[in-house]
């Protein structure tokens, strides 16, 4: 009776082994059982030979030419490189002096504080499109990007009527910052150096065109309490910025540039935003 049931598993075994033979016809010497791959060697006046491996073969697998990554969230530091010549900027309308007492605006007033100031980016979506054998790609997108300015000294930016401008306040703030969010879609060119592998060396390098969504002043003080001030401030609708992307395992590093000022050519102001972080990233 045991050797019958033997016999009869034995049989099961084989069957279902054939069953799932793999479907690679240049390969018919291979049998798939479960995830196990049993390849089927043949010698030259020897006797054959059996390898056993577990999964299938991941260089094997058809890769596709256009894959999309959703919802990519980036966490990283901005701050600014400042070409302002302050002497000329004080002489127009945009930098103000709210009491004599407090002076007029400076490079010192605008400084920012680095540990707090933010870059956070929502991308909704990114897509790869394979251009040479997935060494060579497109990356493309579209998300929110998100700018904090933290300011270390007591900045503020209003308006009269229509016309916004900036001058130091004269009270101390506990938090001063300035937000700007845009509507961006990058695009560059993606080096993916080891295609084989989903968390290899890949590096990307391009542009991106941002439009400005929104963007006000926030401060908090003793004195008032928590506000915010909306409007565009004269900053610059459009912003076009230089991107990278380093990938390197499971860590993908992102930095971009912007190639215009923040604020408008009318304000004087020459301050160009720049950002360093970490991607959470697919590929």
């Amino acid at each position: 009776m045991k050797r019958t049931l033997l016999a009869t598993a034995i049989m099961l075994f084989a069957a279902t082994g054939f069953a799932q033979t793999d479907s690679t016809k240049n390969a018919p010497d291979t049998v798939k059982v479960g995830n196990f791959v049993i390849i089927k060697k043949a010698k030259a006046n020897q006797n054959n030979s059996f390898e056993i491996r577990l999964g299938s073969n991941s260089s094997n697998r058809k890769k596709k030419n256009l894959s999309t990554n959703w919802w990519i969230l980036d966490l990283g530091f901005t701050n600014l490189r400042d070409n302002t010549n302050y002497a000329s900027a004080q002489a127009g309308s945009y930098l103000r002096v709210g009491r004599p007492a407090d002076g007029p605006v400076t490079e010192n007033s605008m400084k920012l504080n680095r540990g707090k100031s933010s870059n956070v980016n929502l991308w909704f979506f990114m897509q790869k499109l394979n251009v040479a054998k997935h060494v060579v790609n497109l990356k493309y997108g579209l998300g929110l990007e998100m700018y904090n300015f933290r300011y270390e000294n007591s900045i503020s930016y209003r308006k009269d009527g229509s016309n916004p401008y900036i001058f130091n306040d004269s009270i101390s703030f506990s938090k001063n910052k300035l937000y700007a969010g845009y509507i961006t879609a990058p695009l560059m060119l993606n080096i993916n150096a080891t295609p084989d592998k989903r968390r290899g060396f890949s590096f990307s390098a391009g542009v991106s065109a941002g439009y400005l969504v929104a963007s006000r002043n926030k401060q908090v003080s003793d004195a008032r309490g928590k506000v915010k001030y909306k409007g565009d401030f004269d900053l610059q609708p459009w912003r076009l910025a230089a991107i990278a992307e380093v990938g390197l395992g499971p860590v993908r590093l992102y930095g971009s540039y912007s190639l215009n000022a923040l604020h408008n050519s009318s304000t004087r102001l020459e301050q160009y935003p720049y950002a360093i972080g970490i991607r959470f990233s697919n590929w």
